[in-house]
């Protein structure tokens, strides 16, 4: 998939992270930055459709987690803007999922950049006039 990539709304949200996810392989770990209401959610609901789940997605914004087994790859989902510390990611379990045969998908991955391995997928939504925008890095974005 060529980056970066404009969708005018949601639903193109959506099916474009239906397309990215659709082979990926086990050990994806995919950081996602941008500000309240980017998208974030709605790309990874493409994602689990992308990888066969019918599950419903929702942010895990007060959960901090949420866990999809309903694909081919289970997906780990977590959202770390009420988070203060390295330290509460890593008492999640951080370091547990990251070995998990599945993908993990983190939402302001940008708070806490220093946790991600090496090899982690950037992707930065912004808003533009006729949509979003998504840019990929392969490091957190400046």
């Amino acid at each position: 998939m060529d980056f970066p990539i404009f969708c005018p709304n949601a639903d193109s949200l959506v099916e474009r992270g239906a397309e990215f996810a659709h082979d990926l392989p086990a050990g994806t770990v995919l950081a996602l930055v941008g500000g309240l209401g980017m998208g974030k959610t709605h790309w990874t609901k493409g994602m689990l459709r992308g990888l066969g789940s019918d599950e419903v997605v929702t942010s895990p914004t007060f959960a901090l987690l949420q866990e999809y087994a309903g694909g081919r790859l289970p997906v780990f989902h977590f959202d770390l803007y009420r988070l203060e510390t390295e330290d509460e990611v890593l008492r999640l379990g951080w370091d547990d999922y990251l070995e998990e045969e599945g993908i993990v998908i983190a939402e302001w991955a940008d708070l806490f950049p220093t946790i991600f391995p090496v090899g982690t997928i950037w992707l930065k939504i912004t808003e533009e006039k006729e949509g979003r925008r998504i840019e990929r890095a392969s490091g957190p974005f400046s």
